[in-house]
């Protein structure tokens, strides 16, 4: 394994999916996925491997010191090399291995989508978020576009044209009910006619595919203010004949690029609507039920973005192995005072391994907390129990925002560790891993953010049916844990359970500043809280795994990868744990003091 070849952990992934959740027995019952088996998945994730091996990661560091380029007519050409790698995913069914058949895709459940995306993203960020956006669109397209419009989906899917999300503008920013975009009905019947503008917008053009679906939300006249007064429209980059065939270009043109500090290969655009001819859009949906609309891919979405975040880390720490097991520098500590004793590759060093095992720690308990959170969004889809259902849907609900933004802010810090192991060698761009820190802070921003995600688990998710969302997690974490100390690790689970309670003691500690209407007072620590509850939720996840390890162990014997699995919950506990007391420590001490009046002030 070499320090600049990205190389995924498809040994850890498979764990995680076949051994750890056992994926192929919870979802052969459904119909859908009746006919896969686990030869058939590791087939599938041997060959996104390859993919992101062979094709996309040649492409990461070139494609970030090129960037994209924006001609006078609001084109943009992408990167080279990215035109060659979509039609590589567009021939194998990878833009959406999860639409199904009917649709023009494989079919793949979800979960093992989310396996791939974590191979794509972490050998190539920048490209991958075109798929990504263009999966997401077509799902949109598929479910709510009208019954005339609904085959752009299946030309999405299979990667012919490219979809993009047009929600932001500028002053608006997070606050989307500020929106100012008009759609004006025309003389046309069915058609609008769209004049504003959307900033950010992720894949806005590039010259990947032939036409690109852009999903804007505008105010028709005389709407609702605020989010309420939003409606979802679809624009055709080219307009679509009746026949199918490309026709003229419809009036919306990226008028410039943003100079990002990283994702140089991924086009972020401000998309001009209706200024030098006609745009013309397409109402998705019912008027005014656009935010409801986006909300039914915001779980979905969410998740994939936690997905990117432990992607990011797991490339960092796969970077970061190799060049630890390759650079020799120094003598070991023993012989420190030895001049002449040998030089001794940096892995042996102990700071050095404690980076990488707090770096492998994070990542593999993320991978566990993502594919489980996806794998239950799946059963809850397809499952006909609807106490099933409901148990099920409240632990996603419950969990979306802290994988979001635990994983997010998790995923980045384990990307500055990686630099932090090569040294000043990682500092410059000889080696992946600064790229990496670069591409990666956008994460904990977009698709709401990190503040976003906090203030919707402890403002609307923990308060959801009476607390009995949080309450459900508890019971289930708890039950997990019974499970570990029965397998032989009581003192972890004793530890672990010590931390749940704390978080329990932490929520009733902010619901009862709530109650007693010190709403900024409990907001104020809705971010610690987040990040409590998702220190607590990978130990969870450290326990599942040395569970499953435990179990094979005794099956076939050790082996240093299971043995791996085990020390991964004793260093979580002993090092990492304890930041979710210091973190309870600190809400529940009362301090308010970056409200006062007199701080900030001129």
């Amino acid at each position: 394994m070499s320090s600049t070849v990205f190389e995924p952990d498809i040994r850890d992934i498979g764990f995680v999916l076949f051994d750890q959740l056992d994926i192929t027995k919870a979802l052969q019952p459904f119909p859908a996925f009746a006919d896969f088996d686990d030869d058939l998945y590791r087939a599938m994730l041997d060959e996104a491997a390859r993919i992101a091996t062979e094709v996309l990661h040649p492409i990461n560091g070139p494609g970030d010191r090129e960037g994209v380029h924006l001609d006078s007519d609001g084109n943009v050409t992408t990167p080279k090399g990215y035109k060659e790698a979509w039609q590589t995913l567009a021939e194998g069914g990878w833009v959406a291995p999860s639409a199904e058949p009917d649709w023009g895709g494989p079919g793949l459940p979800p979960v093992i989508f989310m396996a791939v995306n974590e191979m794509f993203t972490g050998a190539c960020m920048a490209f991958q978020m075109y798929a990504g956006l263009t999966s997401a669109a077509a799902r949109i397209v598929q479910k709510f576009a009208p019954d005339d419009l609904k085959s752009y989906a299946t030309r999405m899917y299979t990667g012919e044209w490219g979809g993009t999300m047009c929600l932001t503008e500028a002053g608006a920013g997070s606050s989307v009910g500020d929106n100012r975009c008009k759609a004006l009905p025309s003389d046309e019947a069915g058609v609008y006619h769209l004049e504003g503008e959307k900033v950010f917008i992720s894949g806005g053009d590039h010259d990947l595919t032939e036409n690109i679906i852009h999903l804007v939300l505008a105010k028709t006249p005389n709407a609702p203010e605020g989010t309420k007064g939003l409606s979802l429209f679809l624009v055709p980059k080219f307009l679509v004949n009746d026949d199918g065939s490309l026709g003229e270009r419809n009036g919306a043109f990226v008028v410039g690029l943003e100079e990002k500090m990283g994702i140089h290969g991924s086009s972020t655009c401000t998309l001009a609507l209706g200024t030098d001819r006609p745009c013309k859009a397409w109402l998705v949906g019912e008027q005014f039920r656009g935010i409801e609309i986006m909300f039914h891919l915001m779980n979905e979405a969410r998740i994939g973005v936690g997905v990117q975040g432990m992607s990011v880390g797991a490339a960092a720490y796969c970077y970061a192995r190799a060049y630890a097991a390759e650079r020799i520098q120094g003598q070991s500590l023993k012989n420190l005072s030895d001049a002449n004793a040998p030089r001794v590759p940096i892995i042996e060093h102990p700071d050095v391994r404690r980076m990488l095992m707090s770096m492998k720690v994070q990542v593999e308990t993320m991978r566990s907390f993502a594919y489980r959170l996806a794998l239950r969004a799946i059963l809850a889809e397809e499952t006909e129990d609807e106490a099933d259902k409901e148990r099920l849907l409240n632990l996603v609900d419950l969990c979306v925002p802290v994988l979001k933004a635990h994983c997010t802010d998790v995923g980045f810090d384990v990307a500055v560790t990686g630099v932090q192991v090569f040294g000043g060698y990682g500092y410059i761009g000889e080696y992946p891993v600064e790229q990496l820190v670069r591409d990666g802070k956008i994460m904990s921003i977009y698709e709401g953010t990190n503040g976003i995600q906090a203030l919707d688990l402890l403002g609307r998710k923990m308060r959801m049916k009476g607390g009995a969302l949080f309450m459900q997690w508890m019971q289930e974490a708890q039950a997990e844990l019974k499970i570990g100390a029965e397998a032989g690790f009581d003192a972890e689970a004793e530890a672990l359970g010590k931390s749940i309670n704390a978080l329990g003691a932490a929520a009733m500690h902010l619901g009862g500043l709530g109650m007693k209407g010190e709403i900024d007072g409990a907001m104020l620590q809705a971010t610690p809280f987040l990040h409590m509850f998702g220190v607590v939720q990978l130990g969870v996840e450290a326990m599942s795994q040395a569970i499953a390890a435990h179990r094979l162990i005794e099956a076939d014997g050790e082996t240093p990868y299971l043995a791996g699995k085990v020390l991964n919950l004793k260093f979580y506990v002993a090092n990492l744990l304890p930041h979710a007391v210091a973190l309870g420590k600190g809400i529940q001490s009362g301090d308010a003091s970056c409200l006062d009046e007199h701080l900030f002030a001129e």
